[in-house]
């Protein structure tokens, strides 16, 4: 036994075991190495120290928002459209017939018929000289104008005349005439037919009490001035002015108001044409055809 130990010969009992272990340490190094390469490929590799709130590494694609984009308007073609601006319509209305609120009655345009009579005559609930009578929508203005008279100048005003039926001016113009001559009176008093005051639109209006009733100097009072000024806004025109004689056919009468209605009223009076003649382009009425 001990020959063989000086020999160097090693027993085949202890080749075994150095065998075992040679096989044991090259298992451990492996499974050393293994674990190396495994840490390596799960642990990110770091400059310094590891922050908590840096964000993990991701296998999804990283995807950035397109910025809005601003809306193109498309450039104007030109420039816009002005808006459209009202016109008076001037043939809104009737100019011949009898019960129409714009019809014009002078020398050379009688009523048709000559003795026609309006169908909605009612008594105006106002002082008067005569018991007047006007179409309702008339009577219901001249209500309001003289209420509005006397609330802006604590005045009163009365009716000195209204509507007038053929029959009546028939008399009133034989009378003038028998009083005046023919002459005259044309200047003064309508012929039958052809009086304002037949279309039950037309009234005189005096002082109350009275002064200067049916005379020129009415339009210097307080009554005839606010008259003249203020008649248009309650749908009155002052229908026979002192510088239209020409036109009209008539003397100045400033206490004879025509009603046209508020819309016509205004229009004249922005436009500042003072009769229907001119205002409707129709021939002026000097004298009778």
């Amino acid at each position: 036994m001990w020959g063989y130990r000086a020999f160097g010969v090693v027993q085949p009992f202890r080749r075994r075991r150095i065998i075992a272990l040679s096989i044991v340490i090259s298992m451990l190094a492996g499974g050393a190495v293994a674990a190396g390469a495994l840490t390596a490929a799960t642990v990110p590799r770091h400059a310094g120290p590891v922050d908590d709130q840096a964000p993990l590494p991701s296998d999804e694609p990283t995807v950035t928002a397109a910025p809005a984009r601003t809306p193109v308007r498309a450039a104007p073609t030109g420039a816009p459209e002005p808006a459209p601006v009202p016109t008076f319509d001037r043939a809104a209305r009737s100019l011949d017939d009898p019960a129409s609120l714009w019809t014009v009655v002078d020398k050379t345009r009688p009523l048709n018929p000559t003795d026609y009579a309006p169908a909605d005559l009612v008594e105006v609930p106002v002082a008067h000289v005569w018991r007047p009578l006007l179409r309702r929508e008339a009577a219901d203005a001249v209500v309001s104008l003289f209420a509005a008279f006397e609330a802006e100048t604590g005045l009163q005003l009365q009716s000195h005349s209204a509507y007038r039926s053929y029959a009546t001016q028939v008399d009133l113009y034989d009378r003038d005439v028998a009083t005046n001559g023919q002459s005259v009176a044309d200047r003064s008093t309508a012929r039958p037919g052809t009086s304002e005051h037949q279309t039950g639109l037309a009234i005189d209006i005096s002082a109350l009490p009275g002064n200067c009733s049916l005379d020129t100097c009415f339009g210097d009072t307080v009554q005839g001035q606010w008259l003249a000024q203020n008649a248009w806004r309650f749908g009155f025109l002052l229908r026979y002015p002192a510088d239209k004689v020409e036109i009209t056919g008539y003397a100045y009468e400033p206490w004879h108001f025509r009603y046209i209605g508020n819309d016509l009223a205004a229009e004249m009076h922005t436009t500042g044409l003072a009769t229907l003649e001119e205002f409707f382009a129709l021939p002026a009425a000097p004298g009778y055809n």
